[in-house]
């Protein structure tokens, strides 16, 4: 949907999707130590005023504040310096159940400015979330419950936006994947699931894979169009007692590979 706006300035976009579990569940994924099983690390104190962190990994974070607290049905947070220079950037999550035990999560992103300066980065905000929230849902109809640890490692390449997802589907062995098919991939983990989607379009590209080898998890690997040049990342997600252990030992393998892959610009295959 289109960016909306208002006569005071407040500036918006909204979403809406559809996902398995309780309230309960959705509330613990979404506003709790569950945001590790489907999006990122995050430290949020469970109440208004509260403090609010979100961790991507090497020194990169997002913090704020907490502004709604009402378990299991509305989560509200404002996010301070998410970019140089912008004003902050408030969300509000909301939880409705719906029969047959699945739940409505809408989440909205609004902002408050003079100018369409920031116009872009709230309506990318709006196309970045699809991938996470089929991770949620994954993690939800699947693995509701488990322990859950996660990284996210992503590298920038010269490489155009087609010819960066070609080569990275054939380093890691997923050329012509499709959903419903178990592979394995072939990069610096020996990892085998169901492909779960594959996404297209003319800014971002991505495969999710529930994964049953060596352990529980998922994997989410895409690319991002940033104009001169690409995003490739990898998005990692480990399930089960052990799930800290796995990540921890999993994510340095990963970072060296993107970036040895972003460097060369080669295929590992050729």
């Amino acid at each position: 949907m289109p960016i909306k706006k208002d006569g005071r300035g407040k500036r918006w976009v909204e979403m809406e999707f559809l996902t398995p579990g309780t309230p309960e569940q959705v509330w613990q994924a979404m506003a709790g130590a569950g945001n590790a099983a489907w999006f990122t690390k995050a430290d949020i104190e469970g109440q208004v005023g509260g403090a609010f962190q979100l961790d991507f990994g090497q020194g990169a974070t997002s913090s704020g504040k907490v502004t709604a607290w009402e378990p299991p049905h509305h989560f509200g947070y404002v996010e301070f310096g998410w970019a140089e220079s912008a004003p902050p950037v408030a969300t509000e999550i909301s939880i409705t159940a719906r029969s047959g035990g699945t739940c409505v999560v809408r989440m909205v992103h609004s902002l408050f400015a003079s100018s369409d300066d920031w116009d872009d980065q709230i309506e990318s905000f709006e196309s970045g979330w699809p991938g996470f929230f089929a991770v949620l849902r994954t993690y939800l109809r699947h693995f509701a419950g488990m322990k859950a640890a996660s990284f996210i490692a992503m590298e920038g390449t010269e490489t155009g936006h087609l010819a960066a997802w070609k080569r990275l589907l054939g380093d890691l062995g997923l050329t012509g994947a499709d959903v419903g098919e178990e592979r394995a991939i072939s990069g610096p983990e020996s990892l085998s699931g169901i492909v779960e989607r594959v996404h297209q379009d003319e800014r971002q590209r991505y495969i999710l894979l529930r994964l049953s080898k060596p352990g529980p998890g998922v994997a989410l690997i895409g690319t991002y169009d940033k104009g001169a040049g690409t995003n490739v990342s990898v998005c990692r997600y480990f399930y089960g007692d052990d799930a800290e252990a796995r990540a921890a030992a999993g994510e340095p393998g990963w970072r060296g590979w993107l970036k040895a892959d972003a460097v060369s610009g080669r295929s590992r295959r050729d």
